[in-house]
């Protein structure tokens, strides 16, 4: 997806959340229930959360410099991660925190019925933000499933944005049924659980963001197609013999380094190999221009045979 459409997904929670968090923390003052003070804690969180994500695409679109010879891309994946530790932290931690402090102490929850308008309002709020960032989602996934969708999909805000806002829907919920049945069953407690099982949902939620914008800060490689589009057309090259090996890595969502090893068939002169490597980039390029960066080396195929043989052999006798 294109960083003008992830902002969209972006400012549309950004917003919601906003208005929701100051909603739900008046009502949590007035009312006193733990599950609207962590409901609060949450839409707070969320929307420091959108901050940093905007801050991230802005950074990662710095261009290269000295320090930074491969530009600022994966600065996105970083600042995902720290969303992530957040929600965990902070919203999880606060939430999981204050109901059991509620369920030491309980207290009737003063005027119910604002909590439920509150709570309505904020989960109309929170549907359609959702929605925004669920059809940005549905754009990107294509015929794959919902969890391969996530697992290979290489820009983090929008899954992101994707995943605190099916949290956030839940968390309502959560805090719904807790808050009425406290109230109906005249057992306050059950308020501080309620709490505590949003604390829950969070952590779940931060686990899932941490596992897959891990995988992106470390470095992935390009979809299967675009690495088998690349080996055809460098295995169309009349001055190709084999190709040694190719790799990818995803600096950002819309940027891919290329280095691909060639072993030209012999004979041939320097300058046809030079004009080989030129026009290879320029069709990569043309067909995929997610490949910003491509690095091509010429070499033997027993020469690059015996190299992979002596960095295998250099791991296993590290890791002896």
């Amino acid at each position: 997806m294109a960083a003008q459409g992830s902002k969209t997904v972006i400012f549309a929670a950004l917003a919601g959340n906003s208005l929701i968090a100051v909603t739900k923390f008046i009502a949590a003052a007035y009312t006193g229930s733990s599950a609207m003070l962590s409901e609060g804690i949450h839409s707070l969180v969320d929307t420091g959360n959108q901050g940093l994500l905007l801050y991230g695409i802005k950074r990662s679109a710095r261009p290269a410099s000295a320090a930074h010879p491969f530009g600022h891309g994966p600065e996105i994946y970083f600042w995902s991660f720290v969303v992530a530790i957040l929600i965990f932290a902070v919203g999880a931690g606060v939430s999981i925190y204050e109901g059991v402090a509620k369920i030491q102490d309980p207290h009737p929850i003063a005027n119910p019925l604002v909590n439920y308008i509150v709570l309505g309002l904020a989960l109309v709020f929170e549907g359609a933000a959702w929605f925004i960032a669920y059809r940005a989602f549905q754009t990107t996934r294509g015929k794959l499933g919902y969890f391969e969708a996530v697992r290979l999909s290489k820009d983090p805000t929008v899954f992101t944005v994707l995943f605190e806002d099916t949290a956030a829907m839940l968390g309502l919920i959560v805090a719904a049924v807790g808050i009425f049945l406290a109230d109906f069953l005249d057992l306050p407690w059950l308020d501080g659980a309620a709490s505590i099982v949003i604390g829950l949902i969070l952590a779940g939620t931060a686990l899932l963001l941490a596992i897959e914008t891990k995988g992106l800060l470390i470095g992935e490689s390009a979809a299967p197609e675009v690495v088998k589009g690349i080996q055809d057309i460098v295995s169309a090259s009349p001055c190709v013999n084999t190709i040694n090996e190719i790799r990818t890595m995803h600096q950002g969502p819309n940027e891919v380094l290329l280095a691909v090893s060639i072993d030209f068939k012999d004979g041939i002169a320097v300058g046809s190999v030079e004009e080989t490597v030129y026009a290879l980039e320029m069709r990569i390029k043309e067909r995929f221009p997610i490949v910003r960066r491509v690095f091509i080396e010429a070499q033997s195929a027993r020469h690059h045979a015996q190299i992979v043989e002596a960095e295998r052999e250099t791991v296993e006798a590290q890791e002896a």
